[in-house]
């Protein structure tokens, strides 16, 4: 994870770097050599996908690519504030890596579980979260990805019977997934207040352009409302088709994906609008990304 495009630009070598200083933990090297499980430990993904977006956005802008508009999917919004310059990178790794152990710890006392319900719409979703959610057991939609794509999440037993509602209900395939909580439920609440007590400390600035919010879906360069969010955040849904959505009537046709894996890039390019969606987290990935540039 990060390990080439380290090994091929100083700006990302320099971002892991900073980020073991910070942090005051080998982080690159976890990132580049593991064990999977203690990299999976979510105090150590949450900086490590911080550290790689950061990395990947660094590269970026001493090429001068810089973006129009920023939004991150969950974990991924500080990424976003900082890439705009809105939150200062260590700043974010410190909260990032108590997010991650606040989480982790909200899930330890609280047991949760999340699902994947593909082929159900946000509507047929709700409804069997709200159904679901019987005798003290709580279910909820945690994340809009897409049309037929949302990621339910709450007590393991609810999630369960959520999902053999949805599948009763015409979902193509429900999905558990291996998490260590239930993210962005009421589960994670004291999480979030943990969250929001050490983001009351932390300065954030105005980003230089418009950040997308998870919560509302909504652009925002208010300083206060996108700190606020970010607590809110942990037990509201990700809203990121709209998000998308938001972005493509904002005017914006041509997105970057900073970071790990392909996910969003392919969840971008479903949607209506949309020109181009491109990942960058290796130096491929830069070739790619170049040669759109210049066939547009």
């Amino acid at each position: 994870m990060g390990r080439a495009l380290a090994a091929a630009h100083p700006e990302a070598r320099d971002a892991l770097a900073e980020a073991d200083e910070v942090l005051g933990m080998p982080l690159a090297r976890l990132m580049f050599e593991g064990p999977a499980e203690e990299l999976t430990r979510t105090e150590n993904a949450q900086p490590a996908l911080l550290a790689h977006g950061a990395a990947a956005a660094r590269v970026l802008a001493a090429r001068g690519v810089e973006p129009g508009v920023a939004a991150g999917h969950s974990l991924g919004e500080f990424t976003a504030l900082v890439a705009t310059g809105a939150l200062a990178y260590p700043d974010a790794l410190r909260l990032v890596r108590l997010r991650g152990e606040l989480m982790g710890r909200a899930g330890d006392e609280r047991r949760g579980a999340m699902s994947a319900l593909l082929g159900l719409d946000d509507g047929a979703a709700a409804a069997v979260c709200a159904e679901a959610s019987t005798g003290g057991e709580v279910v909820v939609p945690a994340n809009l990805n897409a049309p037929g794509q949302v990621v339910i999440s709450g007590d393991a037993e609810a999630v369960a019977r959520a999902g053999e509602l949805a599948r009763a209900r015409g979902a193509k395939r429900v999905v558990p997934l291996q998490v260590s909580g239930a993210f962005h439920s009421p589960l994670v609440a004291p999480a979030a207040e943990g969250l929001r007590a050490a983001l009351a400390e932390t300065p954030i600035g105005r980003p230089r352009v418009p950040v997308v919010a998870n919560v509302t879906a909504e652009p925002s360069q208010d300083p206060a409302a996108l700190r606020r969010l970010l607590a809110e955040q942990l037990t509201s849904p990700v809203r990121w088709a709209a998000s998308m959505l938001r972005m493509v009537g904002m005017g914006f046709a041509d997105f970057v994906e900073c970071g790990p894996g392909r996910v969003l890039a392919g969840l971008a390019r479903r949607v209506d609008g949309v020109r181009s969606a491109v990942s960058v987290g290796e130096p491929a990935d830069l070739e790619v990304l170049v040669s759109i540039a210049a066939g547009s």
